[in-house]
């Protein structure tokens, strides 16, 4: 067999996710997860969706600007993407979503870039999504891990 050369290798297609069997496989494989938008009271959905990831067993990356330097999760929350000192899997995204835009360029300078970033249950921005797919990475929009985890994978 002939290794292809590096102008022939064209990345795996990156798409947009909305069905149970895509969800399921990223659920599945993306264990690191970066939360964009991290809260710290616990009646916020920004606060107990990545505690429910934390106690199924992910790593859960608070980012946050007012939360910067405070633990939760048991890690330390970064005031940004580019704070973050390892890479992760997934970017879980807790903002509205006319503010999901001011990501996109921290989303495309990570290192490597994650496999999917997760717009939570209401949030949609199909022009970030469609710059994300583009640069290799899927995206989901409109959903909530904590509730597609339960359903899918079980509490």
């Amino acid at each position: 067999m002939r290794w292809r050369a590096e102008k022939d290798y064209a990345p795996p297609m990156a798409r947009t996710v909305d069905d149970d069997e895509g969800i399921r496989a990223i659920l599945t494989r993306c264990r690191t997860i970066a939360v964009v938008g991290v809260h710290h009271e616990p009646h916020r959905a920004a606060f107990y969706v990545p505690d429910y990831l934390r106690s199924v067993g992910y790593r859960v990356l608070g980012v946050n600007p007012a939360l910067a330097g405070r633990e939760l999760f048991g890690e330390t929350v970064v005031a940004t993407l580019g704070d973050l000192t390892e890479p992760v899997d997934l970017v879980d995204v807790f903002r509205r979503s006319d503010r999901v835009p001011d990501h996109l360029e921290q989303l495309l300078a990570m290192r490597p870039l994650p496999s999917v970033v997760w717009l939570q249950l209401g949030i949609r921005h199909d022009a970030t999504a469609a710059a994300l797919v583009e640069a290799g990475v899927d995206v989901v929009q409109d959903r909530c891990t904590l509730a597609d985890h339960r359903r899918l994978l079980g509490a």
